[in-house]
C-alpha cells in the first residue's frame, strides 16, 4: 500500500510539473503574442501564483516521494535511469528559477506599463526571449524524466 500511495503522489507531481509547465507557457504565449500590457499584466499575475502554488508544491514533492519511492523499491539512486532523472531533474531547476524571476519582472513591467498608459518597455520583449528560449531544454528535460520514469532503461552512468 504505501507503495502505491508514493507512486500515485509522484505521478501526479510529475504531471502538475508537466501540466503546469505547458499551461503557462501556453497562456503567456498567447498574452504575448496580443501585445496588450493589461492583458499581459493579468495573465502573468495568475501564471506568478500558479506557479508557486502547483510548481512550486510539485518541485518539493518530486524529489522526496522518488527518493522514498525508489529506495521503496529496493532501485539504488545510482541506478541509471534513476541518476540520469536525478540529473535532468537539476537542470530543470536550473532554467525554471531563473524563468519564475522573469515571469515577475515581466508581470511588473507590464503592470508598469498599464499605469503609465505606455508601450511594454524593450527588458519586457527582451526578458520574453529569454523566458521563451529557457522553457526549451526546461521542458524537453521533464519529458526525458517522464519517459525514464516509464521505461525504466537498463544502463549504467557512475
Amino acid at each position: 500500500m504505501l507503495y502505491f500511495g508514493l507512486k500515485f503522489l509522484h505521478v501526479i507531481g510529475a504531471s502538475v510539473l508537466l501540466g503546469t509547465g505547458a499551461g503557462i507557457a501556453f497562456f503567456m504565449l498567447l498574452a504575448h503574442r496580443d501585445g496588450n500590457p493589461k492583458l499581459i499584466f493579468g495573465v502573468a499575475r495568475i501564471v506568478v501564483i500558479a506557479d508557486f502554488v502547483f510548481t512550486a508544491t510539485a518541485v518539493v514533492a518530486q524529489p522526496v516521494t522518488g527518493v522514498l519511492l525508489a529506495l521503496h523499491a529496493g532501485y539504488p539512486l545510482s541506478e541509471g535511469w534513476i541518476f540520469l532523472s536525478i540529473l535532468l531533474y537539476l537542470v530543470t531547476g536550473a532554467f525554471w528559477l531563473p524563468v519564475v524571476w522573469m515571469q515577475m519582472r515581466m508581470r511588473n513591467l507590464a503592470g508598469d506599463a498599464v499605469r503609465e498608459n505606455s508601450a511594454l518597455p524593450a527588458e519586457y520583449h527582451r526578458l520574453f526571449r529569454l523566458w521563451f528560449a529557457f522553457g526549451f531544454p526546461a521542458f524537453a528535460a521533464v519529458v526525458a524524466i517522464f519517459w525514464l520514469m516509464i521505461a525504466k532503461p537498463s544502463f549504467t552512468l557512475i
